[in-house]
């Protein structure tokens, strides 16, 4: 099977899409796209990863974000009644995952969704997220969890810290200049779109 393929028709997906990859965005041969997801402008998709809308979906991967080594996305059945229960609205449509612009999904990290990344926001190696909203610009540090919360803009979770009830999300820490970790996402944007780049330009 080609690793950027449609889903294959079954009675919770019966409809079969395939992905919707732009023209700038380099997916490696060793990553696994499958079915409606949708990859925006410069993403760069590394070796083992897989995007996996054979259940849930639709996924959407905005512009110059990253999928790192290993990154797992895979999403809740949306067929019919379970559309609503297991999606999350973003500027009016619905989404099993969605990916903001500029976000970095570091080695490992698994979105079981549905979840929601905003822009400018860094998930860390082998961190978890599910039925999870992350706000704009947050950094979710290597390990940690998120269960069934949302976290407000520019708020970081700790390594290893396990997140599952809105009153701990609520009280996480704010990004400041005393955050190490505040200029992270940036830089790691910075290097994956220019490897996205050169990948595309060496196969051309």
């Amino acid at each position: 099977m080609n690793h950027i393929a449609p889903n294959p028709v079954t009675s919770f997906r019966p409809e079969s899409i395939s992905p919707c990859i732009d023209p700038s965005a380099f997916v490696h041969s060793l990553a696994a796209v499958i079915g409606d997801v949708t990859v925006g402008a410069e993403v760069f998709v590394a070796p083992g990863a897989s995007l996996r809308a054979d259940e849930g979906s639709p996924f959407f991967f905005g512009a110059r974000c990253n999928v790192q080594d290993g990154v797992i996305a895979h999403a809740l059945e949306t067929h019919g009644e379970h559309f609503e229960q297991n999606t999350f609205e973003v500027e009016g449509k619905r989404y099993a995952i969605f990916v903001g612009k500029q976000v970095s999904l570091a080695h490992q990290c698994q979105l079981h969704g549905p979840v929601v990344v905003e822009d400018d926001a860094f998930i860390g190696m082998q961190a978890f997220l599910f039925r999870s909203r992350v706000g704009r610009g947050c950094v979710v540090e290597p390990g940690a969890r998120l269960i069934g919360v949302t976290v407000a803009p520019g708020r970081y979770v700790s390594a290893g810290m396990v997140v599952a009830t809105q009153e701990a999300a609520d009280a996480l820490g704010v990004i400041d200049e005393t955050y190490p970790l505040r200029a992270l996402n940036a830089g790691v944007v910075e290097v994956n779109t220019e490897l996205a780049r050169a990948y595309k330009n060496r196969d051309s």
